[in-house]
Formats: structure tokens, C-alpha cells, sequence
């Protein structure tokens, strides 16, 4: 489950950068227009660069929509991790007795490595017995 939260988590991360790329587009590349007859656009000095470098509407249509498909391909990656996720489809009861039949195999391996520990200490204390005859004679 880790990796599967690791990976929505970068994904999470990519999408926010692709909102981020997505607004800079649109900033950047707009065709400058008033919105009232009050607004003003600055002149530019001649040494000044430009704040917005206006592109032709179709190729602005054209970042923008390539720009929309790659959001809408994330958004629906980060759908298909949180669906793999478990828990989703189970209630909290199921959840709960999932724990318990969990901690019952937790146990009994438990048991089964105490009994193997205890199988290794009688092997290596013949095993150290036997060394010792060997050495006596």
C-alpha cells in the first residue's frame, strides 16, 4: 500500500504542476484585450521585454486544449490509484475483522517462530555437547 501512496502522492505533485504549467500558459500567451473602456494597456520601453508574448488563437486553442487533455489524464490516473486503494469497497466492520483474522496469523506465526527458536537452542546445545565429545577424544 505504501508504493500505491507513493504514487498518488507524486501524482498528486505532477498535477498540481501541470495547474501551474497551465495557468503560466495562459498568462503568458493571451491575446491582450480590455475588458472595460477604463482599462489601459502599458506601452512598453524599448529595453523593457514583453509581460505577455501574444500567440495567433488558433495555436493559443491549440496549447490550451493539449494542455486540458494532459489535466484530465492525470485527474483520471489519480482516479484509477484511489480505486486500487484498499479499504474503499469494504465498511468498517469488514475492515475490523480484516484486523482480527490479521493479529490471529500474526500470532500464530509468532508461536511458530518461539517454537522454532526453541528448536535451534536444543539443536545447538547437542550440536555443542557433541563438539565437546568429539574433542575429548
Amino acid at each position: 500500500m505504501g508504493d500505491k501512496l507513493t504514487q498518488l502522492q507524486e501524482s498528486m505533485d505532477q498535477l498540481l504542476t501541470q495547474f501551474i504549467a497551465a495557468l503560466y500558459y495562459n498568462e503568458r500567451h493571451h491575446d491582450l484585450q480590455k475588458f472595460s473602456p477604463n482599462d489601459k494597456i502599458p506601452d512598453l520601453k524599448p529595453d523593457q521585454p514583453p509581460e505577455v508574448e501574444t500567440l495567433d488563437p488558433e495555436q493559443f486553442r491549440a496549447g490550451q486544449l493539449e494542455l486540458a487533455r494532459d489535466l484530465i489524464t492525470k485527474e483520471q490516473q489519480i482516479e484509477y490509484l484511489i480505486s486500487t486503494l484498499p479499504g474503499l469497497d469494504n465498511s468498517e466492520r469488514d475492515q475490523l475483522q480484516m484486523i482480527r483474522e490479521l493479529e490471529e496469523e500474526l500470532s500464530v506465526a509468532e508461536q511458530q517462530r518461539q517454537e522454532a527458536l526453541k528448536e535451534r537452542d536444543e539443536v545447538l546445545k547437542r550440536l555443542d555437547g557433541l563438539v565437546r565429545l568429539i574433542r575429548r577424544h
